[in-house]
């Protein structure tokens, strides 16, 4: 392993930052994109304070030495993977929930804060923090600022960005610096936290962030429907979308993901359906009327099988189908585990794209996901121990990506870019565009050494495992 820090910076951090045992940083070397081969030619620090993030930066780039933010290493698109000769710089001993102000509702945290601990500590006064990632029992808040992380419930509530109000971070060369605002209102200069968030650790490293809490809403309750075609299935989801008050979430899960559920247990998931849509309501004093009022809605648009929940542990049980489906994916075999948006109109096709790519290619491939706002999950199955089968499974990916830009999607929703689709990233924004996001890149990293080769893709790095 190759240690691109001089003892005299590791002894101004603190004590135990740099990991000097090579299995443990092993475990550090890759987050959760499948498929991305391991580098042992890294440096593993483990940041306990801001000071440490500081030194590191600043050493950093007077060696121009690349440096990889790291938190909870649960993303999925090879953003936080050590580059060969670079400093793994994880953030996840920056764990303080600093404040909760119930007054002008926003929470003050550091990075490591994880985000299931975030949402339980807010609630308990009185407050709601909505982004809700499929992993936020173990992802962070600084990983979900780094990929704007969404979740179940966007239709209604949005992503991360509409709840950050303020950063802190340090910049390369060991600068820190403050974008946003802590008060209700405020337009004083350009929106650096805007850009910052999203921007998967090629700008700086996040210390501490201001975020925006709701009042807490009603506990949700839920309505399921099955539909026999994808066409019905997408109509219902237009009609939702119409309606006065929105769902807070409207979950999708196509046939081979019904099957897939069901092989794991009987959650008493129709095995004929084309598609099934879960579909909640947690407004305050009148979720009962609004799942009855969806129930009607699917009903009319094609929708049978009805079941509406009249208790939270009715509503819970309709539900435990669609929160048991990555399970049921582990279950099934490895997967590339992918994320892809499409306008909401175009759900049913690019549903009935995926269908065709797979009779054709032989690679398995579901797709379920967050119907209500068109980003869905597609998962590519394939054998590890074939090169031939991952390769199959890639390809696979390319011509679902390419459907989607017919249609008029995007590449990624809320996974981020990462180094898995900078590739991509680069053909759906065109040189021009890839230009000025750089030279964005240019003015926080002049040197470059901040996370290279994500989202912008660099072949020389080896970034995309395309």
């Amino acid at each position: 392993m190759v240690l691109p820090l001089d003892d005299a910076l590791a002894s101004r951090l603190s004590p135990g930052a740099v990991c000097r045992d090579p299995d443990i940083a092993r475990s550090y070397a890759l987050d959760s994109a499948p498929g991305l081969p391991a580098t042992g030619d890294f440096t593993l620090v483990r940041a306990r304070d801001q000071a440490d993030i500081v030194a590191v930066l600043a050493e950093a780039q007077a060696r121009r030495v690349p440096v990889v933010p790291q938190g909870a290493r649960t993303g999925l698109a090879g953003a936080a993977s050590a580059r060969p000769g670079s400093i793994i710089l994880n953030v996840e001993g920056l764990d303080a929930l600093i404040d909760i102000n119930d007054v002008e509702g926003y929470a003050v945290v550091s990075p490591g804060v994880v985000t299931a601990e975030l949402k339980r500590a807010v609630r308990d006064a009185g407050l709601f923090y909505p982004p809700d990632p499929a992993s936020a029992d173990s992802c962070t808040i600084g990983g979900n600022i780094a990929t704007n992380a969404g979740g179940l419930c966007c239709l209604k509530y949005g992503v991360t960005a509409s709840y950050v109000q303020a950063l802190q971070m340090v910049l390369p060369g060991g600068e820190v610096m403050r974008t946003g605002h802590r008060t209700a209102k405020g337009v004083a200069g350009y929106d650096l936290t805007g850009l910052v968030v999203g921007s998967e650790g090629t700008l700086g490293v996040v210390t501490q962030a201001v975020l925006r809490l709701l009042p807490a809403p009603d506990p949700a309750l839920t309505v399921v429907a099955s539909f026999g075609s994808l066409d019905a299935a997408t109509t219902a989801v237009l009609r939702l979308r119409r309606e006065r008050h929105r769902p807070s979430l409207l979950e999708l899960l196509d046939r081979p993901s019904l099957v897939a559920i069901q092989q794991l247990a009987d959650y008493g998931l129709p095995l004929d359906a084309e598609a099934v849509l879960l579909v909640q309501s947690d407004r305050p004093g009148h979720a009962r009327e609004d799942v009855y009022r969806y129930a009607d809605v699917l009903t009319e648009a094609g929708g049978v099988d009805i079941a509406v929940a009249d208790t939270t542990t009715e509503s819970d049980l309709l539900l435990a189908g669609r929160r048991a489906l990555n399970h049921a994916y582990d279950r099934k075999g490895t997967r590339l585990a992918e994320d892809i948006c499409v306008p909401v109109a175009a759900l049913g096709r690019f549903i009935e794209a995926g269908q065709a790519i797979s009779a054709r290619t032989g690679v398995e491939i579901t797709l379920a996901g967050h119907g209500g706002d068109g980003n869905l999950h597609p998962s590519f199955f394939y054998d590890p121990r074939d090169e031939a089968s991952l390769r199959a499974a890639l390809r696979a990916f390319d011509d679902l990506v390419r459907a989607a830009w017919d249609l008029g999607g995007t590449v990624t929703g809320e996974h981020g870019v990462g180094t898995v689709k900078a590739r991509h990233l680069a053909t759906e924004l065109g040189p021009r565009e890839i230009a000025r996001q750089r030279a964005l890149k240019q003015v926080f990293d002049p040197l470059g050494i901040m996370n290279p080769g994500t989202v912008f893709y660099d072949p020389a790095s080896g970034a995309a495992y395309h």
